[in-house]
């Protein structure tokens, strides 16, 4: 059965070959004919117009290969992107930001340029190597068997080479991430260190990581390029061995020549191949860690069937909540109802557990037991992003983005217009300065709000929490980082947008507290004590002890 497929095989390449000859036959000069226009013109252009079909094929295929590399690697980094937002707090807790950027750049990188130089050839040169082995058998098919039994040697150095690349990429990722998150840190914090005298610390730090990286990519750079050599000495064993064979046989000459040129044109092909795996297992480090991160399920996620929530109206509960970050507790035992329009103080030393009972609040974490309520529906079975529509925040932590300061105030509504981003701004006495800006409202403000001062920064959040319109505010230690003056204004203003709303003030700064309806003492992670800010005041406890280290009498 396969000797008559083999027949039939080398009856349709003849037949191909008589096919071509016969067609070209006209436009070739040959020995002993006269020569005529058309075999002058076929002669000049023969070799020319091949290579141009091979130029034009390669050119072609490279191109689509990078046009579909270009597209994919931009929409899996938005995938990135759009996996990093889906993850819960938590996660960003233990993870860096040099890594995360890794993740998106570096590790994106690396599989593009795995798709762009090697998909390529992964598609190309089997073609190439199978057509090569198909006509080394149409020429004599028992040579051929014995020149690919010297193929399997060739994958046994690869195989070391390709684990070694591996180990070695792995490594340099590594010191990538721990290159990247120093240079984060030490660019956002230029005024520490500056003031500090630390930048030769800074430098050496960076220069240890740049050493490390040229080690790793020198030992990178030998692992490829050993490839070459091992497979062509391999190679050229295997000819050498088959030249023997040959003779000890005794082919004819011209045989002999035809089959060892069909063998060296495999070698390239069979070398490109031998290339790639290294290639692939220099990526395999980057596409681990993506498959690593998208694996990754967030802690605190919608529920099926979770409850659309469009506004709040009633009481904001907490049922005995407790809250472990790792074994470490943190809140226990929490009872605590909140009505709606209650202004609540939430006070304590730190580690009390006042940001936390913030945090379960926006559902950045749940509960280890008991239930956080809105209007007697367990906050887990709320639609997520209906939950924090419900919630206005200004904390200390001021985030301003590289934006204009119409779309920084903008960010709390999305869809707000001009005249409520300006409604807001007036609301929060931010609307003088900001006219007085070179471009109003226009003006981009610089990385981190750079180009405003710490009360216009301030403002600036504030104004985004008004223009949110939203029936609960939250502030933790929203004022903590002004001056008295700055202090005063702007808590002014928070007081006027309080109207009406539940709020919840987290304030180390008891003074804060004064206009507060209740005020709650956490210690440990429980409640101690509370009452309003005169009634603490007198009661001589916890609350009291602040207040006099604070200078209050």
């Amino acid at each position: 059965m396969f000797r008559e497929q083999f027949e039939a095989l080398r009856q349709s390449a003849e037949q191909v070959r008589q096919f071509v000859e016969s067609t070209l036959d006209p436009w070739l000069p040959q020995v002993g004919r006269p020569i005529d226009a058309r075999q002058v013109l076929g002669g000049f252009l023969l070799l020319p117009v091949l290579v141009a079909i091979r130029g034009m094929l390669s050119y072609f295929s490279t191109y689509c290969m990078c046009w579909v590399s270009e597209r994919v690697m931009a929409d899996l980094r938005a995938d990135v992107l759009r996996k990093l937002n889906s993850l819960s707090l938590d996660f960003f807790n233990r993870s860096t930001l040099g890594d995360l950027i890794t993740r998106i750049n570096g590790d994106t990188a690396s599989l593009y340029r795995c798709l762009a130089l090697g998909f390529g050839d992964l598609i190309r040169e089997p073609m190439t190597i199978l057509c090569l082995v198909l006509g080394l058998c149409l020429v004599d098919w028992q040579l051929t068997l014995v020149a690919l039994v010297f193929v399997p040697l060739v994958l046994v150095p690869l195989r070391k080479l390709g684990q070694k690349m591996r180990a070695v990429s792995q490594a340099s990722v590594n010191v990538t991430i721990d290159q990247a998150s120093s240079l984060l840190e030490a660019l956002a914090g230029i005024r520490v260190i500056q003031a500090f005298g630390l930048e030769a610390r800074q430098e050496e730090r960076f220069v240890n990581n740049g050493r490390q990286l040229v080690h790793f990519g020198m030992k990178t750079v030998q692992a490829r390029e050993l490839v070459n050599p091992i497979t062509e000495i391999i190679a050229m064993l295997g000819l050498g061995s088959l030249v023997v064979f040959i003779f000890w046989r005794g082919s004819a000459v011209p045989d002999m020549i035809g089959f060892t040129t069909g063998l060296v044109m495999l070698l390239q092909p069979l070398k490109k191949l031998t290339a790639l795996h290294v290639l692939f297992q220099q990526t395999a480090v980057g596409v681990e860690r993506l498959f690593q991160l998208f694996q990754e399920k967030p802690t605190v996620a919608n529920r099926a069937g979770a409850q659309p929530f469009r506004e709040f109206r009633g009481p904001l509960t907490f049922e005995n909540v407790s809250f472990r970050y790792a074994e470490k507790p943190v809140l226990q035992d929490v009872c605590l109802t909140i009505p709606r329009g209650l202004k609540l103080g939430i006070a304590g030393e730190s580690g009390s557990g006042k940001s936390t009972l913030v945090n379960l609040l926006f559902r950045f974490y749940d509960p280890t037991s008991g239930a956080l309520k809105l209007d007697g529906v367990d906050a887990r079975d709320l639609d997520l992003r209906d939950l924090r529509a419900q919630m206005a925040f200004v904390s200390q932590e001021v985030v301003i983005f590289d934006q204009t300061i119409a779309d920084n105030i903008a960010c709390g509504k999305p869809t707000a217009t001009r005249a409520e981003v300006e409604a807001a701004a007036r609301q929060a006495f931010a609307h003088d300065f900001i006219m007085q800006l070179p471009q109003g409202y226009d003006t981009r403000v610089g990385e981190r709000g750079v180009t405003l001062s710490g009360g216009q920064r301030q403002r600036l959040v504030i104004a985004r929490a008004f223009v949110r319109n939203a029936p609960i505010l939250v502030l933790d230690e929203a004022t903590a980082s002004l001056d008295s003056r700055a202090e005063a204004e702007v808590q002014k203003v928070i007081d006027q947008f309080a109207e009406h709303r539940t709020v919840i003030c987290v304030a180390h700064r008891l003074s804060t507290l004064a206009a507060m309806d209740r005020i709650i003492v956490l210690a440990d992670g429980r409640i101690v004590e509370q009452g309003t800010y005169a009634e603490l005041l007198r009661a001589g406890g916890p609350f009291a002890d602040m207040a006099r280290k604070q200078g209050i009498q």
